[in-house]
Parts: C-alpha cells; sequence; structure tokens
C-alpha cells in the first residue's frame, strides 16, 4: 500500500482525479487544498485511507509542516504529484510584474518546496516517485500565456535534471503535459476581465478569453482518463520521461518539436561554424 501526496486538491481537477485513481488502486491519499472544507464529504467516504490537510504551496515553512505531518500520519510518502497552480494570461511587455512573480511562485518555486521537503524521505527509503504536472504551454509557448509557458519551460527543465541526479537512489521523475482538459481552470476568465494596460495588445487578449470562456465544459480532455493513463506509465519497466495528455496536446507538442528541429537543422553550418577551426 503506497502513499500518495497530491497537491491542488480542487473537486473537479486533476486532483481529486490522482486521488481516486490511488485509492482505486488500494493506497493511501494525503490530499491537499487551500480550501479544505470542500473535500470533507468527499474524504469521509474513505475513512483512515485519506487525510486532507490545508496547504497554501507558496509558503515554504507550512510545505514542510505539512510534509511532516502526512509522513508521520503513514509512516512516509511513495508518491508526490505536484498538482497545484494555475495560468494567467497577458502579453509579455505589459502584463504586471507582481503577476508575474506571483505565478512563478506558485508554479514553479511553490513546486521546489515541495519536491525539497519529500526528498528526504525518499532518499532515506532509496524509492519513490514524482509526478509534475506540466502543461502543453511548457513544450510550445502559447501566445497570450508567455509567463505561464514561462513557468512550466522551468518545471520541464527542473523535471529533466532531477531525474538523472536522484535516478541511482530509486526515485523515479516524470512530467505530465495535458493539453486541454475539462477542469474547473477554465471557469475562472469568465470573471476575469483584460486589465491590460498598452492597447496593442488588448484585441489579441480579447480573443484569448473569448476562446477560453466558449472552450469552458467543451474541453475535449477527461481528468479522470488522463490520471489513468498517467497510472499506466509509471507502472511501466521503462516509464516516459515525459508523458503528453490528450490528442489535440500530442498533435501539437509533435509539430512544434518537428518544426523545432528543422528550424536548428537549417542553421547548423552557423552552428558548427562558431568553433574555433580544427587544428591542422
Amino acid at each position: 500500500m503506497r502513499t500518495w501526496f497530491i497537491t491542488g486538491g480542487t473537486p473537479g481537477g486533476f486532483g481529486m482525479a490522482y486521488a481516486d485513481a490511488a485509492l482505486d488502486l488500494g493506497d493511501r491519499v494525503v490530499l491537499t487544498a487551500r480550501r479544505p472544507d470542500e473535500l470533507r464529504d468527499w474524504a469521509h467516504a474513505y475513512d483512515d485511507r485519506v487525510l486532507v490537510l490545508p496547504l497554501d504551496v507558496t509558503d515554504p515553512e507550512q510545505v514542510q509542516q505539512t510534509v511532516r505531518k502526512a509522513e508521520a500520519h503513514f509512516g512516509g510518502i511513495d508518491v508526490l504529484v505536484n498538482n497545484a497552480g494555475r495560468g494567467w494570461y497577458g502579453s509579455i511587455e505589459g502584463m504586471a510584474d507582481p503577476d508575474v512573480r506571483q505565478m512563478f511562485e506558485l508554479n514553479f518555486f511553490a513546486v521546489l518546496s515541495v519536491i525539497r521537503a519529500v526528498l528526504p524521505g525518499m532518499r532515506a527509503r532509496r524509492s519513490g516517485w514524482i509526478v509534475n504536472m506540466s502543461s502543453v504551454a511548457g513544450l510550445r509557448g502559447v501566445t497570450g500565456f508567455g509567463y505561464y509557458s514561462a513557468t512550466k519551460y522551468a518545471i520541464e527543465a527542473v523535471t529533466e535534471v532531477l531525474r538523472t541526479e536522484v535516478r541511482s537512489l530509486g526515485i523515479r521523475v516524470m512530467a505530465v503535459e495535458p493539453g486541454a482538459f475539462r477542469t474547473r481552470a477554465y471557469a475562472g476568465f469568465a470573471d476575469e476581465p483584460v486589465t491590460e494596460t498598452i492597447a496593442e495588445y488588448r484585441p489579441m487578449l480579447a480573443e484569448i478569453r473569448a476562446a477560453m470562456i466558449d472552450q469552458d465544459g467543451n474541453q475535449p480532455g477527461d481528468p479522470r482518463r488522463g490520471v489513468l493513463a498517467v497510472v499506466a506509465a509509471m507502472a511501466q519497466e521503462s516509464p516516459p520521461h515525459r508523458l503528453v495528455l490528450g490528442s489535440h496536446g500530442f498533435d501539437a507538442v509533435v509539430s512544434t518539436l518537428e518544426e523545432t528541429l528543422a528550424d536548428i537543422r537549417a542553421s547548423e553550418p552557423l552552428s558548427r561554424g562558431a568553433d574555433y577551426p580544427a587544428a591542422p
């Protein structure tokens, strides 16, 4: 029986889908949320196999305390799912600096805090799984979500390096990149008007906001099926380093990487010409 520690336990989202999948496997779950009262009725049905804890992942001290509570309650953490996060839209030039920093605090630095809090226990046991929820936007930048994309690109880099650093310790690491999934993440756009201060970017951002509102409830991705794909990947003898979720996201990522590779190869003579001349 493994113990899962999952951040971002919002009803209807990936966090809850991970929790349900883990419980279906017979495992135990620590599910954290900023509003834990929303999870009380759900947790009650599972008795002592579920522990719901309040957590603001942007508070490093609270992260440490919450991880220690989880370890003391269940004896250790076997699977960490870094799921908490969200996206804000705005232009690269015009997004307010506090909003940019807030997004990095939640989507990047908070992930590091949780990883660093959980790793000592995994190292001591020489086993564990870390699943970092990235995004298709972490593999291809999305117009209007430049800083959100930047936070996910950063998650991709940290995940890749962490994987190599902890492999010999028996700890496995995977990045998961969902495309458009039917979660509550899209619902907030209706309540977030365009606040762009630079007039030239407002029409573009208004179109993006309208598209996000239109997609709400119509996204093709099913969080439950997405999590089942992650669980299946984790069970493979050679798990993937990253797993893109959703057909549209998969096609977009493959197309982007192929275009990137073609662009890099097109400049190969210039790239190789930057070296010192070979010795005669």
